[in-house]
This record gives structure tokens, C-alpha cells and sequence, in this order.
């Protein structure tokens, strides 16, 4: 979701229930059979026929919507996909996380450190 958000950035998230979601809000869905959410901006939103809202989202940095992105047969994204919609962000502080899990030896390494420090410590 570059330049609005980067790899590393901590998202706060929201998803109030009767809450409706309007062209330019920044969302994370979660397309069925995926792992990973995607973090999109809205671009178009319809009501479906069983009243509930479906959303067409696109990257800030894509050229094309995301129906790409989507499962098979799907060409809006529905409300029980949504996790939620983006009210705030820290900058870089998930860089910790994102370390630790694509470098296991350092998950490692700080564990063991921290584990000598205990047993070397004396209070």
C-alpha cells in the first residue's frame, strides 16, 4: 500500500459492525484460501442484494483494480471478508517482528542472550 503505508508499519483497525465502508477508505480483507491480508484502498462500493456491502478495492501504487486479487468468481469483495478498515499506523516499528521471523538464527540468538543474562545475573 506504498506510499501511504510500508512493510514494517504497525496497522490499527477497526470494523465496527453496522459501520459502512466509503469510497477512499483504507481496508485489510482477507480473500478465502489466502494467508495473507491484503491492505487496499476502496474504490467503489455497491449493496448486494441480501443488503450487505461489497466493495472494489486497488493498491495505491497498482494500475488495475484488485478482481485479480479476489478468489475465483469473485468480483467485489463482501463484508465478511473485511478484517477492517485503518484509523491509524506506527512507522517501522514492525521491523522487530518482520527480523525475527525471516531471520531464525536471530530469534535464536536473542533468546540465547537474554537466556545467559539470566543465568550470569546475580541480584
Amino acid at each position: 500500500m506504498e506510499p501511504a503505508f510500508y512493510r514494517g508499519d504497525i496497522l490499527f483497525l477497526t470494523n465496527p459492525v453496522n459501520e459502512q465502508y466509503v469510497v477512499g477508505d483504507i481496508t485489510v480483507y482477507q480473500v478465502p484460501g489466502t494467508e495473507i491480508p491484503i491492505v487496499h484502498r476502496v474504490i467503489e462500493t455497491r449493496t448486494s442484494s441480501n443488503a450487505s456491502q461489497l466493495l472494489l478495492t486497488k493498491g495505491d501504487n497498482n494500475h488495475a483494480d484488485d478482481i485479480a486479487l479476489y478468489a475465483k468468481g469473485m468480483q467485489w469483495v463482501e463484508r465478511e471478508h473485511v478484517v477492517g478498515k485503518v484509523r491509524g499506523f506506527l512507522p517501522y516499528v514492525g521491523y522487530l517482528t518482520i527480523a525475527l521471523n525471516d531471520f531464525p538464527q536471530l530469534k535464536y540468538a536473542l533468546l540465547g542472550g537474554l537466556g545467559l543474562l539470566m543465568l550470569v545475573q546475580r541480584e
